[in-house]
């Protein structure tokens, strides 16, 4: 067993040792919001968005993009299990910004293997294994913060499925200081 399985399994085994009242979580959240925000790890959004379980939902991506997968889970969030209020939390020095479609297919056509990155840019350590599937992927990586949070909000604003009574604001999360700065054209653009 590697050494993250067991300290995954330790933890897990305390976690539900303590797990109390938990069991009786109500499926639907507590306070009724979702956040689609990035599977960054530095990112805790039970910590900056001042969550305990079973208050939200978090919806996390490559990058945070409404995808149409993310809308998905936003329209289910709402239709199924109540939430009327949608956060979309993008944050600085995004790794989304470090490549583009074009260059992640390449790499891909390459090998499925991890790549790795330097001043000359991006490179695989292997040639082999590797497929052209990835080519025809839009990976929604972005140059611009701010302006991929706009298009976001626009895209679920957009969309047939999402009501015009939810309102859907527009964050940025700052890695070097814990704030949430709000992009105020994507808040205004997800207002009801």
């Amino acid at each position: 067993m590697s050494t993250i399985k067991s300290e995954v399994l330790a933890a897990n085994a305390e976690y539900a040792e303590n797990f109390g009242d938990k069991a009786d979580l109500a499926l639907p959240p507590a306070r009724g919001f979702a956040i689609l925000t990035c599977m960054d790890a530095r990112l805790d959004p039970a910590k900056y968005a001042g969550l305990a379980e079973g208050d939200a939902h978090v919806i996390r991506n490559a990058g945070g993009r409404a995808s149409d997968d993310a809308i998905r889970s936003l329209v289910i969030s709402h239709k199924l299990l109540g939430t009327n209020e949608w956060f979309v939390i993008h944050h600085t020095d995004c790794g989304m910004e470090l490549f583009d479609s074009n260059i992640m297919g390449d790499l891909l056509e390459d090998s499925l293997a991890t790549a790795t990155v330097d001043e000359n840019g991006w490179r695989n350590q292997q040639t082999e294994g590797g497929s052209t599937d990835g080519k025809y992927i839009n990976w929604l990586t972005f140059k611009d913060n701010a302006k991929s949070v706009v298009e976001d909000v626009q895209r679920i604003r957009s969309s047939n499925l999402v009501p015009n009574n939810i309102p859907v604001y527009g964050y940025i999360y700052d890695c070097k200081t814990g704030k949430l700065v709000e992009v105020p054209e994507a808040t205004e653009i997800g207002k009801v």
